[in-house]
Order: structure tokens, then sequence, then C-alpha cells
């Protein structure tokens, strides 16, 4: 009869969290989806626990059995691949439709009007979604990109003056003095290959990133930082971007190998800065970069203690990353249209004839700007916005229930006929001639560095950088497509070469 006590209250705590996880992979999610059914939302019909997950897997199975074989073919009609199940959704759902990861509804949002007023909200209540920052722990932490309302607003405060243009100015010569090993390494292959050599560019890209990163956000130089940079590159292998959608609620926690693997890497990249950051505060040597900013300006911030180190992460993966990948595609639509190679080069030599480029130089280089914007139009960074709803907000007339996600499609947006006309799939820099608002239908649905409060805050900083290091490349060298060069692209964390990029390069 002792037993009796015990075994109801088993019963009770049972009983309890079968209820609780009930409530939490079902009921509230299903209360989200009455709420938006009653507006007209519809979509496709989720499975208990893992939600829409089967149906995209299958999704991109079958695609990928559809798809063609890689080739030196390069085609930039790649859009329904990454995704594949968003278009047939939207096809039968319309532009705005819901759908789950899991217990998480999340709404996918391509109405030009209501993506406006959602990218033009000011609201704290708008955040980055907990999935995303659950999946993303090692690589990103509690830093800006993965932060959420004031915590993100005192990070923005403390780094954004940082990467204003009157402080970009002041790195002109550096990101110039960074990109000399590149071109000597080039140089070098070259004269090895008769006056001609097939290179692989991905390292030598990562590396001048690297470098100009690390001499203008941490005072030091690439050789210093490498180790991390190569680990953060190690952990974008170990957590690729759609492994972690299609993970179930609660898998990140779990002590798999993959999983393993991305908390060593992520132990081991906090170390590697906390180092730096200690050789900093020891050393007082009075430097004016990026980490000194923030070693002093988060000082009575009430920021959370590991503040330094996950923004540093941060900084390192969005730093150099972002750069590296947009100027191998930069150079990948020159190299395959040489006319507009032409027509850059002699830009470059016009503005800038036996003299470095400059500031004052780049803003005269009308032509470049306009295949760097049309790169970034091709191949965005991020395929993807998501964002996380935390109060119940009203767009237009869509009351959106709290703990939403919100997808906006970047990709789909940048390769719709709709807003750019027949020949989107064209490279074709001439559309930007005339600005954005005169290049597409919607000029704000050209989002390459995000939208709204949460616009990247390197953009000045990354374009720069462009500039420079394909202005210098250009006066020196001429790109041919490479035999080798097998054109894949593929979404990790951001969309790049699946194989990396190969081209031809001679002296001009």
């Amino acid at each position: 009869m002792v037993m009796m006590p015990y075994l109801s209250a088993l019963a009770l705590a049972v009983a309890t969290l079968i209820f609780y996880l009930y409530n939490i992979l079902w009921l509230k999610p299903e209360k989200i989806r009455r709420a938006l059914k009653v507006q007209g939302i519809t979509g496709p019909k989720p499975a208990f626990i893992v939600g829409n997950i089967p149906d995209m897997k299958r999704s991109e199975n079958e695609k990928g059995h559809e798809s063609k074989e890689e080739s030196s073919e390069i085609s930039h009609d790649y859009s329904s691949t990454i995704f594949p199940y968003f278009n047939r959704w939207r096809e039968i759902y319309g532009p705005v439709f819901m759908f789950s990861f899991g217990s998480s509804i999340s709404l996918y949002v391509s109405d030009p009007d209501l993506v406006k007023e959602i990218s033009t909200n000011k609201s704290l209540d708008i955040g980055k979604t907990t999935a995303s920052n659950k999946s993303f722990t090692a690589l990103f932490g509690k830093g800006i990109i993965a932060a959420s309302g004031h915590e993100w607003a005192i990070q923005r405060k403390i780094i954004a003056p940082e990467f204003f243009m009157e402080k970009v100015k002041g790195m002109v010569d550096l990101m110039a003095e960074s990109s000399l090993p590149l071109m000597r390494s080039w140089e070098g292959k070259i004269e090895r290959g008769g006056g001609i050599s097939d290179i692989k560019i991905d390292e030598d890209f990562q590396s001048y990133a690297a470098d100009v990163l690390s001499k203008a956000c941490f005072g030091s130089n690439y050789a210093e930082g490498e180790e991390i940079f190569s680990k953060i590159t190690s952990l974008q292998v170990a957590i690729p971007m759609k492994s972690m959608l299609y993970r179930l609620p609660g898998s990140t926690y779990l002590p798999t190998k993959n999983n393993r693997v991305v908390w060593g890497l992520g132990s081991e990249i906090s170390s590697l800065i906390q180092k730096i950051v200690r050789e900093r505060k020891k050393g007082a040597n009075g430097e004016k970069d990026l980490l000194q900013s923030i070693l002093k300006n988060s000082i009575g911030e009430g920021v959370d203690k590991t503040f330094i180190v996950d923004n540093c992460k941060n900084i390192y993966f969005a730093g150099q990353e972002t750069t590296a990948t947009a100027a191998k595609w930069a150079l990948v639509l020159l190299a395959s249209n040489p006319q507009w190679q032409t027509l850059v080069r002699e830009e470059i030599m016009d503005v800038c004839g036996d003299h470095k480029p400059d500031m004052e130089k780049l803003k005269k280089m009308n032509l470049l700007t306009q295949v760097i914007q049309e790169t970034l139009r091709l191949y965005p960074a991020s395929a993807i916005i998501a964002r996380q709803i935390y109060a119940d907000m009203k767009f237009g007339d869509l009351l959106i229930p709290k703990e939403t996600s919100l997808w906006i499609p970047i990709l789909n947006f940048h390769h719709d006929p709709n807003l750019w006309g027949p020949d989107v799939n064209e490279f074709k820099p001439e559309r930007f001639a005339k600005g954005v608002s005169s290049a597409c239908k919607h000029p704000h649905l050209y989002m390459p560095f995000g939208f709204g409060p949460r616009t990247c805050l390197g953009q000045n900083f990354a374009m720069v950088e462009l500039k420079i290091v394909l202005a210098l490349i250009l006066m020196r060298f001429k790109v041919s497509p490479s035999r080798k060069h097998r054109h894949s692209v593929e979404l990790r964390l951001l969309l790049g070469p699946k194989n990396g990029v190969r081209l031809v390069i001679e002296k001009v």
C-alpha cells in the first residue's frame, strides 16, 4: 500500500509530461494554423511532430534525380533546385502560404506589398528564428547575426559605427595590400605554365578575404588567424543548411557523431578567440580596430559575457565567406562574358592609369559596380531571409500570431521574370545602369544584403573590398572559362560553388 502514492505521483508526472509534449508539438502549432486559416492562408497538410519535412525531402530527392549532370556549361537558371518544394507550393497555394518544420509554423511570404511592410517594420518583436539559432549556436553563439530584441540592438549600437563609410575609406590601402599575395601567386603560376595557367581560385580568395578582415578588424594578419578561419570553414561543412532545416525538434542536443564534431569545433574556435582577446587586453597597444571597439564599448552595456567571443565568430564568418564567395562568382561571370570583362578593364585602366585604386577612383567605376550588382542578383549570399514574430503583429490585413516564422525568398525574387523581365537568368549588368530602381519592377525585392533594420552592417566594407580586388585583378590578368570547371550551386550557409571555381588565367 505504501507504493500507491508513489505510483500515483509517477502516473501524474507522466500524464503531465505527455500533455506538455502534446501541447508543444500539436496544440500550440494547431492554434497558429487555425488563426491563419480563418484569414484565408492555407498550405500543405502537416504530419504530427515532423510537419512537412517528409514532403520536403521527397521533393529534394525528385529534383535531384531530374537535374542534369554537372558540366562546364555555365547556366544561371538554378533557383528552382535550391528549394523545389517552395516553388511547387507557391503554384498551389499562392504567394503567401504556411508550412511546418516539425512543430514550428512558418509563413512563406512573396507578396511584394507584404514584404515591403515587413521590411520597413522596426519593431524589436521581429527577430531571428529560435530554431536556426539552436542549429547554428556553435558558429554564431549569441552574436549579432543570431541575436534578437534588445540584445541585438545593443550589439548593433557597438558594431555598426565600425563599418560606416568614413571608417571603410581608411581601409582601402589595407585591402590593396592584402591582395598582393594573391597577385604574386597567380603571376608565379602563369610563369611556370608558360604564360597561361588553369587555376582553382577558391583558397586564394579565402586567404585574401581573411587577411583583410584580420588586419582591418583584429589588428593582425591572416597567418595569426589562420587556424580560426580553417576551423570556421570546417564548421560550415559540418552544419550544412539543408540538414539543419530537416532536423526534428531537440535533435541538436543529441550526442550524435556530427553533433559532437560541431560542438568540438565550436569550443576550439571560442578558445582561440579568447586567446586573442586575452593578449589584446594584456598588450594595451592602443590599436583602433573593431576588436578594440568591442572591448571598449561593451563595458557597461549589460551584454552577455560571451558577447566578445560570439561577435568575433560572427565577423570572422560573415566578413570572410560572403566577400570571397561573391568575388569568385564575379570572376566566373566575367570569364564567361569576355565583352563585359573588356569593358570593365578599359574603365578601370581609364580611371586608374598606372596608379592603384583609391576611394575616389572606385566611385568612378560604374561598370564594375554594375557587374557586382548583377553578380549579387544572380548569386546572392543568402537564399532566404528567416525571421520570427515574438508578439502578435499585423501587416496589411494579415494578423500574424506570435511564434510564427517568416520566410522571405531572396533567391526567387532575384530570379523572377515578372520582376526583371524574360532575360532574368542572363548576365546583363546594364540592367543596373540607372540604379536598382530602374532595374527591378519592385526595387525593394532586390536584397543581396538583407532588408530593413537588420540589413548587413558590413555591406559598405564588402562592396569596397570587392571593387578593390576585382579592379586589381582585371588590371593585371585576363580570365577565361576552364574546361575543368564544373558549374553547380550548393546551399550550405551561403550559396556557393559546390565544386569550387577553376579559371584559366593569363597576364594582360
